[in-house]
């Protein structure tokens, strides 16, 4: 090892460490660093210097507006966004720095993302008057970045979807699905004349797809649950219902519920408008919630329900599953997604996702980047692309 690598693997660790004597490098910072480490002091460390080796960091940044905002520019000028958002969030859950995000000064200073509109929506019934603009000014950038990542792939994933799930059987050439149509008529042939042991296959019945019209396709009803865990969930169902909505092919109903049931189908053209019609926290039930999305089914056959839950329910666990196969049974396809976000498995209910999984409904986490294709596959009635690693059955 070089003695210019050396030194670098020292600061790191002298970073990593947070100073005071008990870190054994006796490494000095400067400038930039110096900067860095006091910004990671002020959220890390004791403050008082009465860590030992940096491993019983306590906070030190005070709860004061003046001093939290400039901090925050401190991070922002040393880290990067995603290294932001990160510290943020740990402020926030460390030191308890929510009610300053009341705080209009403090909203503007933030780094927006998917957890801090979660945090905000949890404050929303305590917010002052003097914050809703600001805030709804955050959760609106926030969404409008999610709805470019992800309405263009949605929106052509699902046409295709809706398309080939209309199959006809005297479509026009450029309607044709020739790998079905194959397929069909593998047991149609003739030896071609000109090469000797060569045959063609002879279609006598061509299957194809229709081509989505305007006319509505199928009906999704996206059933959320709002209880504090499922904030990023949410924020990102919202985002899909909204989008959902935007096709004309696809009659979308989104319903949040933790021991009542608020149906926002009507503001579903403003993502936004959902969000802060949302209450983070409460119970939690879920029959109640599939009762009232039941009784909003008029073409089952036709119906995609996704329930979106970590399936702790506080209702009545025997009715809930009962619901669920009297969906499947009528034709619903029926999707059980444990979170709807970047954040992996959450906590959940073992024994209900294994109940589910009984009646032919597994439950499982889903990305945001995943959720169109398992859109697709439950319009299509086919196998939902379910990954390996969080299968719950």
């Amino acid at each position: 090892m070089t003695g210019t690598e050396y030194d670098e693997r020292l600061r790191r660790w002298r970073l990593v460490l947070g100073g005071e004597s008990a870190d054994g490098t006796g490494c000095a910072l400067a400038g930039t660093d110096a900067g860095m480490d006091g910004a990671l002091t002020a959220l890390y460390g004791s403050g008082g210097g009465n860590h030992q080796g940096g491993r019983d960091r306590s906070a030190g940044l005070g709860a004061s507006a003046p001093s939290v905002a400039r901090w925050l520019g401190d991070i922002r000028t040393y880290f990067p966004s995603s290294v932001v958002q990160v510290m943020q969030r740990d402020a926030i859950d460390r030191l308890g720095l929510s009610t300053l995000l009341l705080e209009p000064e403090m909203l503007e200073a933030v780094e927006a993302d998917v957890h801090l509109v979660g945090t905000l929506l949890s404050l929303n019934k305590a917010m002052p008057e003097t914050t809703k603009e600001t805030a709804r000014a955050v959760v609106r950038k926030v969404v409008d970045d999610l709805e470019k990542r992800l309405a263009t792939r949605t929106r052509s994933t699902l046409t295709g979807a809706l398309d080939r799930s209309a199959k006809i059987n005297r479509p026009r050439h450029r309607d044709i699905d020739w790998n079905r149509t194959i397929r069909a008529n593998l047991k149609n042939y003739l030896p071609i004349p000109e090469k000797e042991g060569a045959y063609t296959v002879v279609p006598e019945r061509l299957i194809g797809y229709g081509r989505a019209s305007q006319s509505v396709k199928k009906d999704v009803v996206l059933c959320i649950d709002q209880s504090g865990s499922m904030a990023a969930s949410v924020v990102y169902a919202s985002v899909f219902g909204a989008v959902l909505a935007s096709m004309r092919s696809i009659a979308t109903r989104l319903v949040v519920f933790d021991t009542a049931v608020v149906d926002l189908t009507d503001q579903l053209d403003d993502p936004v408008d959902v969000l802060f019609g949302t209450q983070l926290g409460g119970g939690t039930d879920i029959n109640r919630a599939l009762a009232y999305c039941q009784s909003q089914i008029t073409r089952p056959a036709d119906t995609v329900v996704v329930l979106i839950s970590d399936l702790y329910e506080g209702g009545i666990r025997d009715e809930m599953l009962k619901r669920v196969a009297a969906m499947k049974a009528s034709g619903v396809q029926f999707v059980a997604l444990l979170a709807l976000s970047d954040e992996g498995t959450p906590a959940y209910d073992r024994e209900h996702a294994a109940a589910l999984a009984a009646l032919g409904a597994p439950a499982f986490a889903c990305t945001p980047d995943l959720f169109p294709d398992v859109m697709a596959a439950a319009i299509e009635k086919r196998p939902l692309p379910i990954p390996d690693m969080v299968t719950h059955q």
